[in-house]
Protein backbone atom coordinates (compact mmCIF):
# COMPACT_ATOMS: atom_id res chain seq x y z
CA UNK A 1 0.00 0.00 0.00
CA UNK A 2 1.41 3.46 -0.88
CA UNK A 3 2.57 5.54 2.07
CA UNK A 4 0.27 8.12 3.58
CA UNK A 5 0.96 11.63 2.33
CA UNK A 6 1.06 14.77 4.45
CA UNK A 7 1.35 18.29 3.10
CA UNK A 8 0.39 21.88 3.80
CA UNK A 9 -2.11 24.40 2.51
CA UNK A 10 -0.05 27.54 2.00
CA UNK A 11 -1.23 30.85 3.50
CA UNK A 12 -1.40 32.78 0.23
CA UNK A 13 -4.21 35.05 1.47
CA UNK A 14 -3.63 37.45 4.36
CA UNK A 15 -4.71 35.90 7.65
CA UNK A 16 -4.06 32.40 6.42
CA UNK A 17 -6.83 30.08 7.55
CA UNK A 18 -7.91 31.86 10.73
CA UNK A 19 -10.87 34.27 10.80
CA UNK A 20 -9.67 36.00 13.92
CA UNK A 21 -8.25 39.29 15.12
CA UNK A 22 -6.30 37.54 17.87
CA UNK A 23 -4.73 34.71 15.84
CA UNK A 24 -1.37 34.80 14.04
CA UNK A 25 -1.80 36.80 10.86
CA UNK A 26 0.42 35.65 7.96
CA UNK A 27 0.75 38.24 5.23
CA UNK A 28 0.04 37.57 1.58
CA UNK A 29 3.65 37.79 0.50
CA UNK A 30 6.21 35.56 -1.14
CA UNK A 31 8.67 35.58 1.75
CA UNK A 32 6.11 34.07 4.15
CA UNK A 33 5.06 31.37 1.69
CA UNK A 34 8.62 30.58 0.70
CA UNK A 35 9.53 29.97 4.33
CA UNK A 36 6.50 27.70 4.74
CA UNK A 37 7.39 25.69 1.62
CA UNK A 38 11.04 25.34 2.64
CA UNK A 39 10.00 24.28 6.15
CA UNK A 40 7.70 21.67 4.56
CA UNK A 41 10.55 20.31 2.48
CA UNK A 42 13.04 20.31 5.33
CA UNK A 43 10.80 18.48 7.82
CA UNK A 44 9.85 15.81 5.27
CA UNK A 45 6.31 16.68 4.18
CA UNK A 46 5.16 15.40 0.80
CA UNK A 47 3.42 18.35 -0.90
CA UNK A 48 2.61 22.02 -0.73
CA UNK A 49 -0.60 23.37 -2.23
CA UNK A 50 -1.97 26.85 -2.80
CA UNK A 51 -5.53 27.97 -3.45
CA UNK A 52 -6.69 30.44 -6.10
CA UNK A 53 -8.41 33.44 -4.55
CA UNK A 54 -9.63 36.55 -6.35
CA UNK A 55 -11.57 38.49 -3.72
CA UNK A 56 -11.56 38.61 0.06
CA UNK A 57 -14.27 38.80 2.71
CA UNK A 58 -13.61 42.09 4.47
CA UNK A 59 -14.38 42.29 8.14
CA UNK A 60 -12.04 43.73 10.75
CA UNK A 61 -9.26 41.43 9.47
CA UNK A 62 -9.87 42.15 5.76
CA UNK A 63 -9.74 38.38 5.45
CA UNK A 64 -8.08 37.33 2.17
CA UNK A 65 -8.43 40.88 0.88
CA UNK A 66 -4.82 40.52 -0.23
CA UNK A 67 -3.72 37.32 -1.94
CA UNK A 68 -1.08 35.93 -4.28
CA UNK A 69 -1.69 34.20 -7.62
CA UNK A 70 -1.29 30.43 -7.40
CA UNK A 71 0.61 29.41 -10.55
CA UNK A 72 3.08 32.30 -10.35
CA UNK A 73 3.78 31.60 -6.69
CA UNK A 74 4.19 27.87 -7.16
CA UNK A 75 6.59 28.34 -10.07
CA UNK A 76 8.86 30.31 -7.76
CA UNK A 77 8.47 27.74 -4.98
CA UNK A 78 9.43 25.00 -7.44
CA UNK A 79 12.81 26.73 -7.69
CA UNK A 80 13.01 27.18 -3.92
CA UNK A 81 12.48 23.44 -3.28
CA UNK A 82 13.71 20.20 -4.79
CA UNK A 83 11.56 17.36 -3.46
CA UNK A 84 8.05 18.31 -2.31
CA UNK A 85 5.22 18.10 -4.80
CA UNK A 86 4.04 21.48 -6.05
CA UNK A 87 0.25 21.70 -6.44
CA UNK A 88 -1.24 24.89 -7.89
CA UNK A 89 -4.89 25.82 -8.41
CA UNK A 90 -6.71 27.12 -11.48
CA UNK A 91 -10.42 27.84 -12.02
CA UNK A 92 -11.90 26.03 -15.00
CA UNK A 93 -14.56 28.74 -15.27
CA UNK A 94 -11.94 31.48 -15.52
CA UNK A 95 -8.93 30.14 -17.43
CA UNK A 96 -9.11 28.97 -21.02
CA UNK A 97 -7.96 25.31 -21.13
CA UNK A 98 -5.25 26.11 -23.68
CA UNK A 99 -3.79 28.76 -21.36
CA UNK A 100 -4.05 26.37 -18.40
CA UNK A 101 -2.37 23.52 -20.30
CA UNK A 102 0.60 25.71 -21.16
CA UNK A 103 0.91 27.08 -17.63
CA UNK A 104 0.93 23.65 -16.01
CA UNK A 105 3.34 22.29 -18.61
CA UNK A 106 5.70 25.12 -17.71
CA UNK A 107 5.30 24.42 -13.98
CA UNK A 108 5.97 20.73 -14.61
CA UNK A 109 9.19 21.61 -16.43
CA UNK A 110 10.37 24.07 -13.76
CA UNK A 111 9.64 21.61 -10.94
CA UNK A 112 11.22 18.59 -12.59
CA UNK A 113 7.96 16.64 -12.69
CA UNK A 114 6.54 17.64 -9.28
CA UNK A 115 3.59 19.73 -10.51
CA UNK A 116 -0.02 19.14 -9.63
CA UNK A 117 -3.15 20.76 -11.06
CA UNK A 118 -5.86 21.46 -8.50
CA UNK A 119 -8.94 21.97 -10.68
CA UNK A 120 -11.79 24.04 -9.25
CA UNK A 121 -14.85 25.59 -10.88
CA UNK A 122 -15.87 28.41 -8.57
CA UNK A 123 -18.21 28.53 -5.61
CA UNK A 124 -17.92 32.14 -4.37
CA UNK A 125 -20.06 34.15 -6.79
CA UNK A 126 -18.63 37.54 -5.78
CA UNK A 127 -15.16 36.49 -6.95
CA UNK A 128 -16.35 36.09 -10.51
CA UNK A 129 -19.09 38.70 -10.69
CA UNK A 130 -16.34 41.32 -10.46
CA UNK A 131 -14.84 39.87 -13.67
CA UNK A 132 -18.18 39.57 -15.41
CA UNK A 133 -17.75 35.79 -15.80
CA UNK A 134 -20.25 34.47 -13.25
CA UNK A 135 -23.30 32.89 -14.89
CA UNK A 136 -26.08 32.60 -12.28
CA UNK A 137 -28.02 30.31 -14.63
CA UNK A 138 -25.21 27.75 -14.59
CA UNK A 139 -26.22 24.98 -12.18
CA UNK A 140 -23.88 22.97 -10.00
CA UNK A 141 -24.24 20.05 -12.43
CA UNK A 142 -23.53 22.38 -15.37
CA UNK A 143 -20.32 23.58 -13.72
CA UNK A 144 -19.10 20.00 -13.46
CA UNK A 145 -20.05 19.27 -17.08
CA UNK A 146 -18.01 22.31 -18.04
CA UNK A 147 -15.14 21.15 -15.85
CA UNK A 148 -15.16 17.70 -17.46
CA UNK A 149 -14.91 19.23 -20.93
CA UNK A 150 -12.22 21.62 -19.71
CA UNK A 151 -10.19 18.75 -18.24
CA UNK A 152 -10.60 16.67 -21.40
CA UNK A 153 -9.24 19.61 -23.37
CA UNK A 154 -6.23 20.04 -21.09
CA UNK A 155 -5.42 16.32 -21.19
CA UNK A 156 -5.60 16.30 -24.98
CA UNK A 157 -3.47 19.41 -25.27
CA UNK A 158 -0.84 17.70 -23.14
CA UNK A 159 -0.66 14.74 -25.53
CA UNK A 160 -1.95 15.73 -29.00
CA UNK A 161 -0.40 18.08 -31.56
CA UNK A 162 -3.73 19.60 -32.58
CA UNK A 163 -7.01 19.80 -30.69
CA UNK A 164 -10.39 20.91 -31.99
CA UNK A 165 -13.28 21.05 -29.52
CA UNK A 166 -16.51 23.02 -29.54
CA UNK A 167 -18.41 23.26 -26.28
CA UNK A 168 -20.95 25.66 -24.76
CA UNK A 169 -18.12 27.10 -22.64
CA UNK A 170 -15.07 27.33 -24.91
CA UNK A 171 -13.94 26.63 -28.45
CA UNK A 172 -10.61 25.25 -29.63
CA UNK A 173 -9.81 25.13 -33.35
CA UNK A 174 -6.62 23.42 -34.44
CA UNK A 175 -5.29 24.41 -31.04
CA UNK A 176 -1.66 23.61 -30.35
CA UNK A 177 0.20 23.48 -27.05
CA UNK A 178 3.78 22.31 -27.31
CA UNK A 179 5.98 21.12 -25.77
CA UNK A 180 3.93 18.45 -24.07
CA UNK A 181 4.82 17.70 -20.44
CA UNK A 182 7.30 14.84 -20.15
CA UNK A 183 5.04 13.33 -17.48
CA UNK A 184 1.45 14.33 -16.85
CA UNK A 185 0.96 16.67 -13.89
CA UNK A 186 -0.98 15.20 -10.98
CA UNK A 187 -4.68 16.09 -11.08
CA UNK A 188 -6.36 17.15 -7.84
CA UNK A 189 -10.00 17.96 -7.12
CA UNK A 190 -11.91 19.01 -3.99
CA UNK A 191 -15.59 18.47 -3.21
CA UNK A 192 -17.94 15.89 -1.77
CA UNK A 193 -21.09 16.24 -3.89
CA UNK A 194 -22.24 13.49 -6.22
CA UNK A 195 -20.95 15.45 -9.21
CA UNK A 196 -17.62 16.13 -7.48
CA UNK A 197 -17.03 12.48 -6.61
CA UNK A 198 -17.93 11.33 -10.10
CA UNK A 199 -15.42 13.81 -11.52
CA UNK A 200 -12.73 12.75 -9.05
CA UNK A 201 -13.17 9.08 -9.84
CA UNK A 202 -12.95 9.73 -13.58
CA UNK A 203 -10.07 12.23 -13.73
CA UNK A 204 -8.36 12.98 -10.41
CA UNK A 205 -5.32 11.37 -8.84
CA UNK A 206 -6.23 12.95 -5.51
CA UNK A 207 -9.55 14.01 -3.97
CA UNK A 208 -9.97 16.40 -1.05
CA UNK A 209 -13.05 15.53 0.97
CA UNK A 210 -14.85 17.03 3.96
CA UNK A 211 -17.38 15.27 6.17
CA UNK A 212 -19.50 16.38 9.09
CA UNK A 213 -18.53 13.21 10.97
CA UNK A 214 -15.74 10.66 10.78
CA UNK A 215 -18.24 8.07 9.59
CA UNK A 216 -19.33 10.31 6.73
CA UNK A 217 -15.69 10.90 5.82
CA UNK A 218 -15.11 7.16 5.69
CA UNK A 219 -18.09 6.65 3.40
CA UNK A 220 -16.95 9.44 1.10
CA UNK A 221 -13.41 8.05 0.96
CA UNK A 222 -14.64 4.53 0.29
CA UNK A 223 -17.00 5.81 -2.40
CA UNK A 224 -14.26 7.66 -4.29
CA UNK A 225 -11.94 4.65 -4.01
CA UNK A 226 -14.68 2.33 -5.32
CA UNK A 227 -15.69 4.60 -8.17
CA UNK A 228 -12.10 5.10 -9.29
CA UNK A 229 -11.43 1.36 -9.18
CA UNK A 230 -14.55 0.76 -11.30
CA UNK A 231 -12.98 3.13 -13.84
CA UNK A 232 -9.71 1.18 -13.72
CA UNK A 233 -8.02 4.03 -11.88
CA UNK A 234 -6.62 4.97 -8.48
CA UNK A 235 -7.70 8.16 -6.75
CA UNK A 236 -6.16 8.88 -3.36
CA UNK A 237 -8.28 10.62 -0.75
CA UNK A 238 -7.32 13.43 1.61
CA UNK A 239 -8.92 15.79 4.07
CA UNK A 240 -7.81 18.98 5.83
CA UNK A 241 -6.84 19.51 9.46
CA UNK A 242 -5.59 22.53 11.37
CA UNK A 243 -2.88 21.70 13.91
CA UNK A 244 -2.51 23.72 17.12
CA UNK A 245 0.45 22.23 18.94
CA UNK A 246 2.24 23.17 22.14
CA UNK A 247 4.17 21.48 24.92
CA UNK A 248 0.99 20.46 26.73
CA UNK A 249 -2.70 20.06 25.96
CA UNK A 250 -3.46 22.93 28.33
CA UNK A 251 -1.18 25.38 26.54
CA UNK A 252 -2.63 24.40 23.16
CA UNK A 253 -6.17 24.84 24.54
CA UNK A 254 -5.25 28.35 25.67
CA UNK A 255 -4.26 29.21 22.10
CA UNK A 256 -7.60 27.94 20.81
CA UNK A 257 -9.44 30.00 23.41
CA UNK A 258 -7.46 33.14 22.65
CA UNK A 259 -7.91 32.84 18.90
CA UNK A 260 -11.59 31.98 19.22
CA UNK A 261 -12.21 35.17 21.18
CA UNK A 262 -11.16 37.21 18.13
CA UNK A 263 -13.64 35.60 15.69
CA UNK A 264 -14.21 38.03 12.80
CA UNK A 265 -17.97 37.68 12.51
CA UNK A 266 -18.27 40.26 9.74
CA UNK A 267 -15.86 38.34 7.48
CA UNK A 268 -17.62 35.10 8.40
CA UNK A 269 -20.97 36.56 7.32
CA UNK A 270 -19.55 37.91 4.05
CA UNK A 271 -18.02 34.52 3.28
CA UNK A 272 -21.46 32.92 3.58
CA UNK A 273 -23.20 35.55 1.46
CA UNK A 274 -20.63 34.92 -1.25
CA UNK A 275 -21.77 31.27 -1.23
CA UNK A 276 -25.26 32.50 -2.12
CA UNK A 277 -26.82 32.62 1.36
CA UNK A 278 -29.00 35.68 1.97
CA UNK A 279 -27.35 38.53 3.85
CA UNK A 280 -29.84 38.34 6.73
CA UNK A 281 -29.33 34.60 7.15
CA UNK A 282 -25.56 34.91 6.94
CA UNK A 283 -25.42 37.67 9.52
CA UNK A 284 -27.72 35.81 11.87
CA UNK A 285 -25.63 32.66 11.57
CA UNK A 286 -22.36 34.56 12.10
CA UNK A 287 -23.79 36.38 15.11
CA UNK A 288 -24.65 33.08 16.77
CA UNK A 289 -21.53 31.17 15.74
CA UNK A 290 -19.23 29.87 18.46
CA UNK A 291 -15.74 31.29 18.61
CA UNK A 292 -14.24 28.13 17.17
CA UNK A 293 -15.76 29.11 13.82
CA UNK A 294 -12.54 31.13 13.53
CA UNK A 295 -11.04 27.82 12.39
CA UNK A 296 -12.05 27.15 8.79
CA UNK A 297 -11.39 23.41 9.07
CA UNK A 298 -11.57 20.75 11.77
CA UNK A 299 -8.65 21.14 14.16
CA UNK A 300 -6.65 19.27 16.75
CA UNK A 301 -5.09 21.05 19.71
CA UNK A 302 -2.64 19.50 22.11
CA UNK A 303 0.77 18.14 22.85
CA UNK A 304 2.79 16.13 20.34
CA UNK A 305 1.29 12.89 21.66
CA UNK A 306 -2.27 14.23 21.42
CA UNK A 307 -1.75 15.53 17.89
CA UNK A 308 -0.11 12.29 16.80
CA UNK A 309 -2.82 10.03 18.17
CA UNK A 310 -5.58 12.19 16.71
CA UNK A 311 -4.06 12.15 13.22
CA UNK A 312 -3.42 8.41 13.32
CA UNK A 313 -7.00 7.83 14.41
CA UNK A 314 -8.77 9.96 11.80
CA UNK A 315 -6.57 8.84 8.90
CA UNK A 316 -6.98 5.16 9.78
CA UNK A 317 -10.66 5.29 10.72
CA UNK A 318 -11.73 7.38 7.73
CA UNK A 319 -9.56 5.27 5.38
CA UNK A 320 -7.79 8.35 4.04
CA UNK A 321 -4.57 8.36 2.06
CA UNK A 322 -3.30 11.52 3.68
CA UNK A 323 -3.97 14.95 5.11
CA UNK A 324 -3.40 18.54 4.05
CA UNK A 325 -2.36 20.38 7.18
CA UNK A 326 -2.85 23.99 8.22
CA UNK A 327 -0.69 25.65 10.85
CA UNK A 328 -1.78 28.97 12.30
CA UNK A 329 1.90 29.47 13.21
CA UNK A 330 3.75 28.15 10.17
CA UNK A 331 7.20 29.20 11.37
CA UNK A 332 6.83 27.65 14.83
CA UNK A 333 4.18 24.93 14.87
CA UNK A 334 5.16 23.35 11.57
CA UNK A 335 8.80 22.95 12.58
CA UNK A 336 7.73 21.53 15.96
CA UNK A 337 5.36 19.14 14.15
CA UNK A 338 8.22 17.97 11.94
CA UNK A 339 10.43 17.27 14.91
CA UNK A 340 7.90 15.55 17.16
CA UNK A 341 4.87 14.27 15.26
CA UNK A 342 5.77 13.47 11.66
CA UNK A 343 8.45 10.85 12.49
CA UNK A 344 5.93 8.95 14.63
CA UNK A 345 3.33 9.09 11.86
CA UNK A 346 5.84 7.74 9.36
CA UNK A 347 6.75 4.87 11.69
CA UNK A 348 3.07 4.11 12.25
CA UNK A 349 2.43 4.00 8.50
CA UNK A 350 5.42 1.72 7.94
CA UNK A 351 4.26 -0.62 10.69
CA UNK A 352 0.83 -0.75 9.08
CA UNK A 353 2.35 -1.61 5.71
CA UNK A 354 4.33 -4.42 7.30
CA UNK A 355 1.22 -6.04 8.79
Amino acid sequence: MPAKEYGIFLPIGNGGWMLSTTAPHPEADYAWNRRAAVHAENIGLDFVMSMAKWRGFGGSTDHWGRSLESITLMSALAEATSRVKIWATLHANLHNPAVAAKMYTTLQDISGGRAGANIVNGSYAAEFEQFGVWDPELTHADRYRMTEQWTEAVLRLWTEDSVTMHTPWFDLTDCQSRPHPATRPTLISAGKSEDARAFQAKYADGAFLAGETLEEMKELSRDVHRRAAANGRVCRTYSMLTVVQDETDELAAKKVQQWSEGLDREALALMHTSWGISEDQARAWAAGAVGEAAFQTPYVAGSADTVTEHIKYIVDEAELDGLMLIFPEYDQDMVLFGETVLPVLRAHDQAGDAR
